[in-house]
């Protein structure tokens, strides 16, 4: 078998990026992310181990992956996080890393997570009122948030984003306040399509376009489009102010695809494959992992390595370019 040196895929796009969740469990409870029921949470012997996920990584870095995203569930409710990334930086010391958080225990560990070398954070945070914020995650407090922030800009982090998933009615009108509170604290805003994960919670009339939302923003005609961002950096399009030096993304998931240009793989906390987020077609990955062997898991032979790596890059070509717009319904795309 010849040895892989790179992901690409069957449109010729070079997948350098990859999503990683650690778990399954959070400490919120958002109405749009998690359904009233609730959900039943992965046993412990379910999710992946540290060592498979760095296993993963090393597989990854050997075939051009530069980037790895570290995910929920909220990330740092997991034990042994903080731990594992300095390791994975130890043994992969060019990669980048990056984490999606919610904030809420960024007062607690900012400081080990700027030693730890991570290279950027997501914080998801959709209002800056407490009483929306509270109904909405059901148990959270917006004050740890901002304790979460102020952390880790004194911890020397840089490159925070804040994500804002925009829904009308709800944030829409918030928009002027999130961008004076981005400036003020240092983060880059971006602002996101409404997507349509949860059937339960998702209602068309509810969602904002990215193309509204660049109508809606304060300032008019000063917003130019920019080239802020690179191609490891997300799908968000990015707009500067010509008056007030402010930049912003808009990340149009659902009104205008970026699948010509996606560059990323996500892993699930149980070790499934997904090439696309909207795409149900999942590959296990746990057999392949726990099946490599004590010699490959101690660093092994780069050929052995490179087979197991042929196995992941199998299942990279399902990610079509031209999707239209759908919703999730019974584990099915349906056109909107």
């Amino acid at each position: 078998m010849a040895e892989l040196t790179e992901l690409r895929d069957d449109y010729g796009r070079r997948l350098n990026y990859v999503r990683i969740s650690v778990t399954d469990r959070c400490n919120y409870r958002c109405a749009y992310c998690m359904p009233p029921e609730g959900v039943k949470c992965l046993s412990h012997e379910d999710i992946l181990r540290y060592e498979d996920i760095k296993f993963l990584c090393r597989v990854f870095v050997e075939l051009g992956v530069g980037k790895f995203r570290f995910t929920g569930g909220e990330p740092l409710v997991r034990k042994g996080l903080v731990p594992f990334l300095k390791e994975l930086h130890s043994e992969l010391p060019g990669i980048k890393t990056a984490l999606t958080t919610n904030a809420s225990l960024l007062g607690e560990y900012s400081a080990q997570l700027a030693e730890a070398g991570i290279h950027s954070l997501n914080i998801s945070l959709d209002t800056l009122d407490p009483e929306k914020f509270a109904r909405i995650t059901m148990i959270g407090s917006i004050e740890g948030v901002f304790e979460g922030i102020r952390a880790a800009r004194a911890a020397g982090i840089g490159n925070i984003k804040l994500n804002a998933v925009l829904i009308r009615d709800f944030n829409d009108r918030e928009i002027a306040d999130m961008l004076a509170f981005s400036r003020r604290e240092g983060l880059l805003l971006r602002l996101i399509e409404f997507m349509p994960l949860q059937e339960s919670v998702w209602d068309k009339n509810s969602f904002i376009s990215g193309e509204e939302i660049l109508r809606i923003l304060p300032g008019g005609d000063a917003w130019k489009r920019s080239t802020a961002g690179g191609s490891d950096d997300g799908p968000a399009q990015y707009y500067f102010n010509e008056k007030t030096g402010d930049t912003i993304g808009i990340i149009t998931a659902v009104s205008n695809h970026f699948c010509k240009t996606c560059n990323r793989l996500r892993v699930s906390a149980e070790d499934n494959l997904r090439t696309c987020l909207f795409n149900p077609h999942e590959t296990a990955l746990k057999g392949l992992i726990r099946s490599r062997g004590d010699s490959l898991a101690a660093g092994g032979h780069p050929a052995q390595r490179s087979q197991k790596a042929a196995l992941l890059e199998r299942h990279k070509h399902r990610q079509s370019s031209d999707v239209g717009n759908w919703r999730i319904k019974d584990g099915r795309i349906h056109a909107l």
